[in-house]
């Protein structure tokens, strides 16, 4: 973590230097300088990842309370996304569906398998959602 609060002030100096650069605002020579400071900012950080030691997992929480708000924001999302997509899906599958069986009835068996098709992606995000929940 400690090598991340000394890598973004570096990339953020980076960043602007390059956007000035890019519009010619800046002279040559202090382009060559930013960019040494920048090389030195990156050595810095490399050595500070390298020598870190590894690192450790912090101690569970003994309340045990609310450990479990990932998987159940997971789940959450896996619903909607997965509810949200088979909708899309179907109003377009449901919308050609129906064209095609008013112009030759004998369609329907197809059209209709198609459109559940499109109703299963609902359906693996809510079997998503029940493995996660198991999980919390």
């Amino acid at each position: 973590m400690t090598v991340w609060l000394f890598a973004l002030p570096a990339l953020a100096v980076g960043l602007v230097a390059g956007a000035l650069l890019a519009r010619r605002r800046i002279p040559v020579r202090l382009m060559l300088a930013i960019n040494g400071g920048l090389v030195a900012a990156a050595s810095v950080v490399t050595v500070l990842a390298l020598t870190g030691g590894p690192a450790q997992a912090a101690a569970p929480a003994s309340s045990g309370g609310g450990s479990g708000w990932a998987a159940l924001l997971g789940a959450a999302i896996a619903v909607a996304g997965s509810s949200i997509g088979a909708a899309i899906a179907v109003a377009y599958t449901g919308a050609a569906a129906l064209a095609a069986m008013s112009e030759r009835p004998e369609l329907f068996g197809r059209a209709m398998v198609i459109v559940g098709l499109a109703e299963g992606i609902a359906i693996y995000g809510l079997i998503v959602a029940i493995i996660l929940i198991g999980h919390a």
